[in-house]
This record gives structure tokens, sequence and C-alpha cells, in this order.
């Protein structure tokens, strides 16, 4: 038998009779990271690294939850588990697990440029990997973080210039920190839909210094947030929520963002190209750093990517999993929306709740 196995419920090992990132409830899950699609209510005990912590008990409600430091190892019946830095979010890792002589990785996922915000990847060795392929085609290659934060804060202070307030999307754990602490604050002050601010609150509390922001409330007054610049989640493109702030420029930020169309549908005034996950060439990187025997693709571009890597010489697999279905799919308004919102003339001063979460 394999150290570990893809089961109904999730990645499972046997030997120390826990899962990684189980979609079903278990007595006991590892957790890569606190996004929705690999953080599960209902497991018995839960293990995370300890800057995932006030994020979980945010999200997941009262749990049994242990955490560690990367580096450090837990044992589960025998089974050594050390968890090493995914760089996709704060507090995301990837989970070496380890026993009598064979060894895996379960990557989560993963980016391996350093964004400054989250402890940079890390690459394992190790016989077996399981890996993510969000952009597991040539197509998606990134451009460096500083040249993407230069085409925002242009954008935004052209906005500003033009009396149009500016609103950025990103999700709330991950993107949204990426956005805030690569903003030029000399142009204006930083608000937050509720979502973004809860996130940001939990992290703070975990000892996360972030830069100063405003959470949006019935008493914000709209004339100063429009002056400023506005994050938001992805769930709130074409809601009232938004359209209190018009007229406004509504930008993006998305690795889908590299496909001629993906800006068009999500109605959005610009698309920025940036992402939590490796690109391209980015896997192939991460993947070779590994000098893994076999490599097994979870969840993305699986077909094309396995077909690749099988060409240039790996043992790759293709497996189910739920992964894949995080915050940054959103709602896609219609261009007909968007323009009723900038077309608006409404003269509330006040941005209320709509009825939802602000």
């Amino acid at each position: 038998m394999p150290l570990l196995e893809f089961t109904d419920k999730g990645i499972y090992c046997a030997a120390g009779k826990f899962y990684v990132d189980p979609w079903l409830p278990v007595d006991d899950a590892v957790i890569t990271h606190a996004h929705a699609d690999h953080a599960y209510t209902g497991h018995k005990r839960y293990l995370a690294h300890h800057l995932s912590r006030e994020v979980l008990l945010y999200r997941l409600g009262d749990i049994t939850l242990q955490t560690v430091e990367y580096g450090e190892t837990v044992f589960k019946n025998g089974v050594a588990i050390t968890l090493f830095p995914a760089g996709h979010v704060i507090g995301s890792a990837q989970i070496k697990i380890e026993h009598k002589g064979e060894v895996w990785v379960v990557s989560g996922d993963y980016k391996v440029e350093d964004d400054g915000v989250c402890t940079p990847f890390e690459p394992v060795q190790c016989h077996h990997f399981i890996s993510e392929c969000t952009f597991g085609m040539p197509v998606y290659k990134w451009k460096p973080q500083p040249e993407v934060f230069a085409e925002v804060n242009s954008w935004w202070q052209n906005n500003v210039q033009n009396n149009l307030a500016t609103v950025i999307v990103g999700y709330s754990l991950g993107k949204a920190q990426r956005i805030l602490q690569n903003l030029n604050l000399d142009i204006g002050n930083v608000y937050t839909h509720g979502v973004i601010e809860n996130t940001n609150e939990a992290l703070r509390r975990n000892g996360i210094v972030l830069n100063p922001t405003h959470r949006i409330t019935q008493e914000s007054v709209k004339d100063e947030v429009r002056k400023g610049i506005i994050i938001a989640p992805p769930s709130s493109v074409g809601t009232p929520w938004m359209r209190k702030f018009a007229p406004y420029s509504f930008g993006y930020c998305s690795g889908w963002m590299t496909i001629r169309g993906a800006k068009r549908r999500r109605a959005a005034d610009r698309g920025f190209v940036l992402s939590d996950h490796a690109d391209w060439t980015g896997l192939i990187s991460a993947i070779d750093a590994t000098r893994c025997e076999s490599v097994y693709l979870t969840h993305g571009s699986t077909a094309t990517f396995s077909k690749y890597l099988s060409e240039i010489g790996f043992d790759a697999h293709e497996v189910h999993t739920l992964y894949g279905t995080e915050e940054d799919d959103a709602p896609v308004p219609t261009a007909e929306a968007k323009l009723a919102d900038n077309n608006s003339q409404e003269p509330a001063k006040s941005v209320a709740n709509e009825g939802g979460e602000v």
C-alpha cells in the first residue's frame, strides 16, 4: 500500500489514520490552508500552520485546532508530519509526510514568486508529489509583481483625477492582503468590504502587520470613500452594495485575466493579471525541484499538464478531488448592469448595508 491514497473523503494516510484537506467529516484533518475548498467544517481535530489559526476559527467556528510552525515535525501514529511554506496565502503550507523511508508531499495551492506578504515557497524533496495545476497551460505566465502594482497604482491615481471611485476585486484571504500591502497610500485611504475586513482582523489577531484600512459601514460617508480605493470580494460584483459608489472604475485581479474575454465577462474596466497560484513556468520549476519519482495532479489543467510532464520524463497522474473552487470564482454581471451603475445619479451620502454583509 502506498503511504497516501485518494479516497472519496480526501487524501488519506492509513498508517497515520489522518486525512489531508478532506472534504467530508473525518476524525483527524491536516489542513494546507484556510481557503474554503481545502478547509471544511465537521472534522473532530484539525492540524494547520499557526498563521492560519485565527482565520480558521473565524471561518469554521469553535474547532479543536492544533497549530505548528514551519519545519516543526509532529507524529500521528508513528507517521512524521512537517509543514513547509507554500507561498500561496498567509499560513499556507505544503504537508511533508514520512514513514519508513517513504516521503510524500501534498502541495495544497502554491506560487513560487515571493510576494512579500506570505512566507515564500520552499521546495521539498520527496518520492511522490501531490500538486495543484490551476494554471497548468503555457499561456499562463505572470509578470513580475512590481510591474502589476505599478499598473494598479497608476490606474487608481487616474481615477482620482477623473472623479471616479476605484473598486478593486480580489478574494478575501490572500489576494486582498497582497493588494493592500502594495498600494501607494500617498494616493488615498484604503476602504474594505466587511468580508475583507473580517479576514484582515483575524490575521491581525494572529500577529500579522497589515497596512491601515477603513471598514465600510452604514456610517461611512460615500464622498469620502470614493476618494480612496475600495477592496471588495468577488461576491460583491454587480450587487447594490457596489452600486452605492457609482460612478466608479472596477478592476479585477486574477490569473484568469490572461485570457481574452475574461475582463469583459466580469464587466470589469481593468483586468490585472495577479494570481496566488504558480504559473506554467512556476509549476514546472517547483515539481522539478522536488526530484520526485511521481507526481499527482489534483485540480486545474490536469489533462494538459500531465501530458506535458509525461513527455518530459515524469511519471504523472491525474486524480479527482474537490479542490479548485475557492473565492476567486465570482458572479458574472452583465455589461448593461455595469453601465447602469455608472449612469446612476443616486444622491445617497452614506453606504448603508443593503441587507447583506458589508
